[in-house]
């Protein structure tokens, strides 16, 4: 069996409203085992035998708009990458003083043109760096103070992402996940 951790986008913003307990009665519907979420912002915990996170992804999706009525794109990463992606250190550690860092994740690894797009958007507020299919986007300031919001940086970059503060990644991994 391999861990998931699922991150939807759309799940409890803008008046769609999911309760948890229905979210994990879909996973479970779709076939997955041992599934947990995680505060209401869609961050879903599963197993499932299937090693393609890719397959996952569009069932989980598929399911989601049959049940909802709207898409939500899904972003898979096994317990390893978000291991990995909690540890990253992006920036310098006295930038952690200065803001809120938050992750976007994406389906796949932006193109070199798409992440010089991205980072030269950087301001005073606003910094960002690209590891693998994650954008770190330092805010030195209150989020409401940011010139940018997630639609931004889908837009720059061409493809859906969707926004968690590190400290949710911080707590999935010392919540859930053996280190």
């Amino acid at each position: 069996m391999f861990q998931y951790i699922a991150f939807l986008r759309a799940i409890n913003v803008g008046g769609r409203s999911v309760k948890m307990a229905d979210l994990r009665d879909l996973f479970i519907t779709l076939g997955f085992a041992d599934v947990q979420t995680y505060i209401q912002s869609g961050n879903v915990l599963f197993t499932s035998p299937n090693p393609d996170p890719n397959k996952l992804a569009q069932n989980i999706e598929a399911g989601l708009s049959a049940t909802l009525g709207y898409d939500v794109p899904t972003f898979l990463r096994t317990t390893t990458e978000l291991i990995d992606i909690a540890n990253y250190t992006p920036f310098p550690d006295d930038a952690k003083d200065e803001g809120t860092l938050y992750v976007s994740f994406l389906p796949q690894e932006p193109a070199a043109a798409q992440q010089q797009a991205l980072l030269a958007l950087a301001t005073d507020t606003d910094s960002f760096h690209i590891y693998r299919d994650q954008v770190y986007w330092l805010y030195r300031r209150s989020l409401g103070a940011s010139a940018y919001t997630n639609a931004d940086v889908e837009k720059t970059l061409g493809m859906a992402a969707t926004r968690r503060n590190i400290n949710t990644i911080h707590k999935i991994v010392a919540k859930y996940l053996s280190v």
